[in-house]
């Protein structure tokens, strides 16, 4: 395996806080501070980065501390890796190990300009579109906003001090893999701070922006390989925010800052007046593919992405899946080269080095669903075209439902509770008419199409009797 290591270029004495970022993640390491860290070195800047973790992940933080701020990201393919040693983190905090105030007193900060957030769609507190006001976490937050545990409570807070110091407003960029994510954030926030001060919520409004955008890198969990791959590279030293993720990445980012803007741009990233193409292009055709993949590899006994490439039934049928079933889903794209986009998918999907598990995917599919498959069947069923394969995705989440409940098996999912329950309960459409009835995944008026029920229990009953290989083979 050919090693090429890259080391901070620019003058780490000029960084400043300028990014609090909060939940350090797997992904936010790999992606949006990879993205600073190149730029840095292209362009130069003092944008230095605050890690914020709320709940798990003081070790981490204080690993990375004890390491300088310095940690390791493996990029890795078939024909090598490419270790950045990144130096864009200039500080930690966490409230458990810090206190609340140390946290807050970062935004107001001289130079603060960005608040960045992968902190998972759960972070938000979003349900039916609006902040959940009986989240317990958003509930206690209310009660005791100077102690808040929520990362939309801390940053309300935040921006509250901000706002009596005189200060101007941050730009919120979430870096999540979610739709519309710049305004799920902007929701919450407001939100939460209409309900405390409507002049603060006004004020929010006014100065601080939410630009949408869109992210892209595969960062699979790390495993026992990875973490082997991380030390040699850094000389036999374990590195606990080491991460492994595939050498692709793509960033596209609306427009809209309300102050200084890191170099993005000049590590590769885009800025447009509308992320919306771009981010149902990725959902559908990379994200939706990788749930049907999860759900048809998984039952199929594949336990990566990668596996399911080396079937040829697989890799023929997830390129179908893009091409005859999302894609006529899309709005125009000017410029962009849709088949090309899905034949750059299978590739990267094909990555042996990735080991990305189709059940690290196949965690929180409930959620997954509407923006990655049942948009683009509600799509289909407007205009009387096929979608068997995505059919197929939502029959095999019932199956893998079914299998985790006659298992015992826990399944990582926010209704995994009232999930398995139905699956224990039922089978074939009786489970379908109990999951479709669930308004927060499924949307009344596709629940109550006779033509979408029996679709998916046409590809449910294909896969009890033929398995999913089967299945999968009969739809193509």
């Amino acid at each position: 395996m050919t090693v090429q290591k890259i080391s901070s270029g620019y003058d780490r004495a000029k960084l400043v806080p300028r990014i609090l970022h909060f939940g350090f993640g797997a992904f936010g390491r790999a992606h949006p501070i990879v993205y600073l860290e190149d730029g840095m070195n292209r362009s130069g800047g003092d944008f230095g980065v605050i890690a914020v973790r709320l709940n798990s992940g003081a070790e981490e933080l204080t690993a990375l501390d004890e390491a300088d701020g310095f940690y390791t990201v493996a990029e890795v393919d078939g024909n090598g890796v490419t270790a950045r040693r990144v130096g864009a983190v200039i500080g930690t905090c966490h409230p458990r190990r810090d206190g609340i105030k140390a946290l807050l007193n970062y935004f107001t900060a001289e130079k603060m300009a960005i608040v960045a957030l992968t902190i998972t769609e759960k972070g938000y507190c979003i349900a039916s579109g609006a902040l959940d006001f009986e989240n317990k976490g958003i509930r206690a937050d209310l009660e005791t906003p100077e102690q808040p545990k929520t990362a939309i409570g801390v940053i309300v807070a935040g921006l509250s001090l901000r706002r009596q110091a005189g200060l101007g407003g941050l730009t919120i960029l979430s870096c999540d893999n979610l739709p519309d994510n710049g305004q799920l954030a902007k929701t919450a926030i407001l939100s939460f701070a209409g309900r405390l001060d409507p002049a603060l919520a006004a004020w929010i409004g006014e100065t601080c922006t939410f630009p949408v955008t869109m992210v892209d890198r595969i960062v699979p969990a790390l495993d026992e390989h990875g973490r082997k791959l991380i030390q040699d590279l850094n000389d036999g030293v374990e590195d606990p925010n080491g991460i492994v993720c595939e050498p692709f990445r793509q960033w596209v980012i609306e427009n809209h800052f309300a102050g200084d803007m890191p170099p993005y741009v000049a590590s590769g990233a885009m800025l447009v007046e509308d992320v919306t193409p771009f981010e149902m292009m990725k959902l559908r055709m990379l994200n939706g593919s990788h749930t049907f993949l999860a759900m048809l590899g998984g039952l199929a006994g594949h336990e990566t992405i990668a596996a399911c490439m080396e079937d040829g039934l697989f890799r023929t049928a997830a390129l179908t899946l893009m091409l005859a079933e999302q894609r006529p889903t899309l709005p125009d794209l000017p410029g962009v080269d849709t088949h090309a986009y899905a034949t750059s998918l299978i590739e990267r999907f094909s990555n042996p080095e990735l080991k990305h598990r189709t059940a690290q995917i196949a965690w929180d599919t409930s959620q997954k669903l509407p923006q990655r498959i049942l948009q683009s069947v509600a799509i289909h069923l407007t205009r009387g075209t096929d979608w068997k394969l995505l059919a197929l995705a939502i029959a095999g989440w019932c199956h893998f439902l079914e299998e985790a409940a006659d298992k015992g098996t826990k399944i990582n999912d926010h209704l995994a509770d009232q999930l398995l329950a139905l699956a224990g309960d039922y089978t074939g459409a009786a489970l379908i008419d109990r999951l479709t009835a669930i308004e927060q995944i499924f949307p009344p008026a596709l629940a109550a199409n006779p033509v979408f029920k029996q679709t998916v229990l046409n590809a449910y009953d294909a896969i009890t009797d033929k398995g999913p290989r089967g299945a999968v083979e009969a739809a193509i």
